[in-house]
């Protein structure tokens, strides 16, 4: 092999250590089998393979930038969704030739996909194809449907990159939907994930892909790092994070990304540029936060995750009492530095009472860790302190009367009827304080649910919703709502909207399940196994019931 081809054997080795496995495990995949210069991976979602081809292209783009653009690797991706055969850990049948001949067709840096593929993510995507027509494919009798998808450079220039002289490496990701991803330099296979059968692999989108533009207004609050000398201060840090990312929803129009995926990059060192692409947002919001006795220091900056460039940096210093103030200054600075009003929602105020506020953050924190029985009662008594504290405090009132709701209806409770009775008058003190609380109207759907009140539990989440558009726990509670009641179809664009909130979300199990019982119910069992097969594969899954593929397919 001669020193030029051992150098891009090198780069390949890297761009699949650094970029493309990472990405395949990311996104749910396996690798079936690898050669010289390409590999064989399968998918069990179309949509995952979708995604994980397009976030190859994109982290590309980021790549060898130092390299003379005809010397670049660059990769093309083929996507099929059909039939393939499992023999032992090996797969193939007519799905992979199809695959094959995408791969071939597509353009160095783009995506080809069949006519199949497209008719399943069309509505789903907001991605652009281009009719290439029909394509003959060999051993196979009918000829294929292509569409050709770009993912354009984010450079000034639109002529197309020209194909590099070293052979292109191919990657096929396939789900029993197929997809073919080459290198400009040799041939790998993707696939989404058949099972041990030769059936038809289910054609359903099983993830929720966010554009391939960033939304004007889209934002992440990453964890805001505890600069105080006690590390158990954390649970502060993380409440002025959460503040924060309420806040911004009264940013019109705003796309904030959840706290439950924002958490997720505590501690890693990863670029904001990847962090933008991953998300899928336009702006990074960071900050420290140090805290000593009374006083508290707030540091924040604002980034363009696209150009990496900070657009506002500022410190802020006041005393717990000014806690509020404070947050609502970040947020107002914000506003004016992305040139956006706020809206006229009203900011969250927790309480006036800095004790009773450290309590407040202190229950918020063991909530966010695994729930059980024991970790609900402490949830419970931290409230209980804080409002014992502040009896008008308006987040301990409708903390109180959720988790009141969740213990009764989980069977946790000694004396399920009075909980709800207390919870019920809770929200009801909060409500009258603040008719325009989205926390109250959220904790009210909470009880309501709980009482089997579903069909009135639904206009208090729509309000809770509408006055917090970006929080997940009304969005998955209202969708679990229009199952109940029948409204099935309109549950799907709101675990959609939860899913897209929070992609890396611990506890996005439930939203897929959910998406798998809405899509049972409207005699869509293809669909329906995919979601739950996705809920099944993301830990930590404990939804009690289980259903083969027989019983959900003898629902047709």
């Amino acid at each position: 092999m001669g020193a030029d081809e051992e150098g891009t054997l090198e780069r390949l080795k890297t761009h699949r250590r650094e970029l493309i496995d990472p990405k395949i495990a990311e996104h749910h995949g396996r690798i079936v089998k690898t050669t010289d210069d390409g590999l064989l991976a399968e998918f069990s979602s179309v949509v995952d393979a979708v995604r994980c081809a397009a976030e190859v292209q994109r982290g590309m783009l980021d790549r060898e930038t130092e390299v003379p653009d005809e010397q670049r690797i660059r990769f093309r991706i083929g996507i099929n969704l059909g039939d393939v055969i499992a023999d032992g850990d090996d797969i193939f049948d007519d799905g992979v030739n199809v695959v094959a001949r995408l791969e071939a067709l597509a353009e160095p840096g783009g995506i080809c996909v069949s006519g199949v593929v497209h008719d399943q993510i069309r509505d789903k995507l907001p991605y652009r194809f281009a009719d290439r027509g029909e394509q003959s494919v060999k051993n196979i009798t009918r000829p294929v449907r292509v569409y050709a998808l770009r993912l354009e450079d984010r450079s000034a220039s639109s002529q197309p990159i020209a194909t590099p002289r070293h052979r292109v490496t191919g990657i096929a990701i396939g789900l029993a939907a197929i997809v073919a991803l080459v290198i400009a330099a040799g041939a790998w296979w993707l696939w989404p994930a058949a099972k041990p059968s030769s059936g038809p692999a289910a054609a359903a989108t099983t993830s929720i892909t966010r554009p391939l533009v960033a939304p004007r207004l889209s934002i992440v609050v990453l964890p805001f790092a505890n600069l105080s000398n006690d590390p158990d201060q954390q649970y502060f840090a993380d409440g002025i994070t959460e503040d924060v990312t309420t806040d911004l929803s009264r940013l019109a129009n705003s796309f904030v990304i959840s706290r439950n995926t924002a958490f997720t990059y505590r501690d890693k060192r990863v670029e904001t540029k990847q962090i933008g692409r991953e998300l899928g947002v336009r702006y990074v919001l960071e900050g420290s936060v140090r805290r000593s006795g009374r006083k508290v220091r707030v540091n924040a900056q604002l980034i363009d995750a696209e150009t990496d460039a900070h657009l506002w940096a500022e410190q802020f210093d006041g005393d717990i009492g000014d806690l509020f103030a404070l947050q609502n200054e970040i947020t107002s600075r914000i506003a004016v530095a992305l040139n956006h009003e706020l809206t006229n929602r009203e900011a969250a105020r927790p309480t006036d009472n800095p004790d009773a506020l450290d309590f407040i953050l202190r229950g918020r924190a063991a909530y966010w860790k695994r729930v059980s029985r024991d970790r609900l009662t402490e949830i419970i008594n931290l409230y209980e302190r804080a409002l014992a504290l502040d009896p008008h405090s308006l987040e301990a009132q409708s903390q109180i009367a959720n988790m009141l709701a969740v213990r009764a209806g989980n069977g946790w409770s000694a004396s399920p009827a009075a909980d709800l009775q207390r919870a019920e008058k809770l929200v009801g003190q909060a409500l009258a304080e603040a008719p325009r609380d989205w926390l109250a109207h959220y904790a009210k759907g909470s009880v309501l649910r709980r009482q089997d009140k579903v069909e009135d539990a639904i206009p208090e989440l729509e309000t809770a919703l509408a006055l917090n558009p970006n929080w997940l726990n009304s969005l998955n509670l209202l969708a679990w709502c229009k199952i109940m009641t029948g409204s099935i179809a309109e549950a799907i664009p709101l675990e959609e909207q939860a899913i897209r909130l929070s992609p890396g979300d611990p506890a996005s199990w439930e939203y897929y399940n959910n998406m798998g019982i809405a899509h049972l119910l409207l005699s869509q069992p293809d669909e329906a196994i995919v979601w739950f097969e996705k809920a099944r594969g993301t830990p930590p899954f404990r939804f009690p019931l289980q259903f083969s593929r027989r019983d959900i397919r003898a629902q047709r």
